[in-house]
């Protein structure tokens, strides 16, 4: 009687013991969904979801840098002025019916147009405040597009690219409606916008569009989402990425990795100049180094030393205007 009720207790014990585990594994899997989903959510929504941590910490951890506050009173000032000055709004609906917002800005004696798409949660002005006097000054009109599921233009969700990339094309079109087909256009990207306009390569792109400009793109949502989990907020983006494959195909109707801007250019038929800062801990410059051998057509590369995100031009302005005028150069003689 002694054994059987030994037995029982020990059965007992491994049935509490078998009971805690998986409590905690549910739990485990419980957080990790939750993870995934915040994730997922601040990488593709249009409202970001909400947490107890400030979202400006959030961004700082995504990006894995904190800017000099010298560096971001420029971005501000400049912001300021290209928000101010005479642009005048234009409304285009994309391809898919998303209403699409742009800034077009004129200039004197015109001898090409600039398509220019900003960044993951950024704006217009905030990314092209600083090189907007130099395109102004080289007599670029400049099309300032507000990229989809942000500030003024329609959609619930950001595509990385994925989505973008057909925008880029309507706009194409709506410049050539415009303007018609004698202008030389190049499509120009900084971050999300880089690769966004990367990813327009793979298209079939009118003969009028002369080239495209990148700084700092990454190479797919999957690999900068994989690269921010996994250096930037230390979480394995392995154990969530069937998860997130999943989120991203029910939000835009696609997989994060169903193309790729070395995919595009492995097709890509224009010029391409890229520029990346040795500095970049969001976008790691080696993304930049594989659009570089990826691309079938005319490429040229910048780096510049000591540049973080989206810090090319500030760091380095005197290489940066004199490598976007050789380009415009060669492109055009």
């Amino acid at each position: 009687m002694e054994g059987l009720n030994r037995m029982k207790n020990k059965h007992k014990t491994l049935m509490i013991i078998s009971g805690v585990a998986a409590a905690g594994a549910a739990l485990a899997g419980a957080a990790s969904h939750a993870v995934t989903n915040f994730m997922m959510g601040m990488a593709l929504d249009r409202q970001q979801p909400k947490s107890r941590i400030c979202k400006g910490k959030i961004r700082q951890s995504i990006r894995g840098t904190s800017y000099l506050q010298e560096f971001l009173n420029a971005v501000h000032e400049a912001g300021e002025r290209l928000e101010n000055s005479d642009c005048e709004k234009v409304e285009i609906t994309s391809s898919d019916g998303i209403p699409l917002v742009g800034h077009l800005h004129m200039c004197q004696n015109p001898k090409r147009i600039i398509i220019a798409m900003h960044g993951w949660r950024s704006s217009w002005f905030q990314d092209f405040g600083m090189i907007s006097d130099f395109w102004n000054q080289n007599n670029c009109i400049v099309l300032y597009a507000e990229q989809r599921g942000q500030n003024n233009s329609g959609g619930d969700y950001m595509g990385f690219g994925l989505l973008e990339r057909f925008d880029c094309l309507d706009w194409i079109h709506w410049v050539n409606g415009r303007f018609g087909k004698n202008l030389p256009i190049y499509l120009a990207g900084v971050s999300m916008g880089a690769t966004t306009v990367l990813m327009a390569a793979g298209l079939d792109l009118p003969e009028n569009v002369y080239g495209i400009a990148a700084d700092c793109g990454f190479t797919s949502a999957q690999a900068i989402w994989k690269h921010v989990a996994n250096n930037n907020l230390h979480i394995s983006y392995g154990l969530r990425r069937a998860a997130a494959n999943d989120l991203c195909r029910k939000k835009i109707n696609t997989v994060p990795d169903a193309y790729s801007t070395t995919e595009a250019l492995s097709h890509c038929k224009v010029p391409v100049l890229l520029v990346h800062g040795t500095e970049d801990r969001f976008v790691p410059i080696e993304m930049t180094y594989e659009n570089y051998q990826a691309c079938a057509a005319y490429k040229s590369l910048l780096v510049v030393p000591g540049a973080d995100h989206g810090m090319s031009y500030y760091i380095d302005r005197e290489k940066y205007e004199e490598t976007a005028k050789a380009f415009w150069n060669l492109v055009e003689s």
